[in-house]
């Protein structure tokens, strides 16, 4: 007897979300949440934690194969769930409606709103020198930033995904020109890319590479961005392995371009000490005028990747309420905009109370990446779950390499969680809290038999 296949495909019954995004809307959405800030202010770091060229270029290329590895297996879990929420959705169906909203809980809550605080809050101190603003003015700016970027994604995905696609566009354009300019017109050294490989081991030890890995990950951070949006998305099962590769293979390309600039243009002692790597290199190559030019191409950067980034986070929020796990009726659609309009604005609240409290938030927000590790590593685990459990699914794409790449992956994953918690232990004990802390609110929040 031939083996029976469920399908189970589509959103969920009660989703009225409309799929209405093809492959370059959501190839976008992918360059757009991952190129923002941190590939300009995040190389200070990582230069002070490796002073080797060649780990340095490693970091970034490492940081762009761990998130394909991550993305091999969200390609398979989106295609056969094409539904809104993502990691939310893999584990409960995985594991159990616990494990979906506690992974959900921490995307929402530190991935998501938090990205969305530390977006806001980079935004507003970018600005204010330009402008002369005070602290107060910041958050001021920073909220207001938040608000209005909330507003555009309230009335409509399409604006919301127009307003990406055009900022990606200008990112990668961005990005090719001034890679272009430096290779033919730059004034740096190129014996700075020097040694490659030599010395590399000594340079700095394993541990150090784990935590630079922090900052690189986080910079990644918005590979997955397709599946939360998965019942929003023509052909699914086509468009988000293709969205997830071909996003995320720009994405690296244009950051190994840009460190390899970096290096080219500044000794590695000035590239630990800029805090704005892309304009202390526009300003060495091309003189006072390209760096305030790249300073405000930076700014423009960080406020099209924290557009992708609410347009993609209340999705979360919107499937947990689905099953009656949220609050503030997050589950319900405008019934004009066709938008989860009332989980876009409990996201936007969420970020503007942490922008109050912590004012500075980006220099506490080293747990995010913590948390990112812990829900991708998740994503990962429930893979081999299901092809254990319900192997009679239909599968319109499968994991290139399934067992030893995702394998590999979650490795690499324990290795930078393991360097982190020696290297960073209050930042974790933070993500870990917010995570146990879900735990009272599931029991209170979950059906009653």
């Amino acid at each position: 007897m031939a083996e029976r296949v469920v399908v189970e495909s589509g959103a969920d019954p009660r989703d009225r979300l409309v799929r209405e995004l093809g492959t370059v809307d959501t190839t976008m959405l992918v360059v757009s949440s991952v190129i923002g800030s941190g590939i300009f202010l995040t190389p200070a770091a990582i230069a002070g934690l490796l002073p080797h060229p060649g780990l340095i270029l490693a970091a970034w290329l490492v940081g762009g194969l761990l998130s394909l590895a991550g993305a091999l297996a969200n390609a398979e879990l989106g295609a056969m769930y094409p539904r809104a929420g993502g990691d939310y959705v893999y584990l409960r169906e995985g594991y159990h409606p616990a494990a979906g909203f506690l992974v959900g809980w921490l995307s929402f809550f530190v991935i998501y709103a938090g990205t969305v605080a530390s977006l806001a809050a980079a935004f507003a101190e970018a600005v204010a020198p330009h402008c002369g603003l005070g602290p107060i003015a910041v958050v001021v700016l920073a909220i207001a930033a938040t608000i209005v970027t909330s507003g555009i994604n309230y009335v409509g995905v399409r604006r919301g995904v127009q307003v990406n696609n055009w900022s990606s566009y200008v990112k990668l354009a961005g990005v090719t020109v001034f890679v272009a300019a430096a290779v033919v017109f730059g004034g740096g050294d190129a014996t700075r890319l020097e040694p490659l490989v030599a010395g590399a081991t000594s340079a700095a030890p394993l541990a150090a590479f784990g935590l630079a890995l922090s900052p690189v990950l986080f910079t990644y951070l918005g590979w997955n961005a397709p599946v939360y949006v998965a019942s929003e998305i023509r052909d699914p099962a086509r468009t988000l392995p293709r969205s997830l590769f071909v996003g995320l293979g720009l994405c690296t390309l244009a950051y190994l371009a840009l460190n390899v600039v970096y290096l080219y243009a500044l000794p590695l002692a000035t590239l630990h000490a800029e805090p704005n790597a892309g304009a202390a290199t526009a300003r060495a190559l091309f003189g006072p005028t390209a760096g305030r030019l790249m300073s405000l191409f930076v700014i423009a950067s960080i406020l099209g990747t924290l557009n992708a980034t609410i347009l993609v986070g209340p999705r979360i929020a919107y499937a947990m309420a689905l099953d009656g796990l949220f609050v503030g009726s997050a589950h319900e659609v405008h019934p004009e905009y066709r938008t989860p309009h009332r989980a876009i604005i409990v996201q936007a609240i969420v970020a503007i109370v942490l922008l109050l409290v912590l004012r500075r938030f980006p220099s506490v927000l080293d747990y995010t990446t913590f948390a990112i590790v812990l829900a991708t590593m998740a994503d990962t685990m429930v893979l081999y779950r299901l092809r254990r459990r319900r192997p009679e699914l239909q599968r319109p794409y499968r994991a290139w390499g399934y067992p030893v790449v995702p394998a590999l992956y979650l490795v690499a994953n324990a290795g930078v969680a393991v360097a982190m918690l020696i290297g960073r232990p209050l930042e974790c004990a933070i993500g870990l809290g917010v995570l146990l802390a879900g735990w009272p609110f599931y029991l209170w929040l979950r059906p009653r038999a």
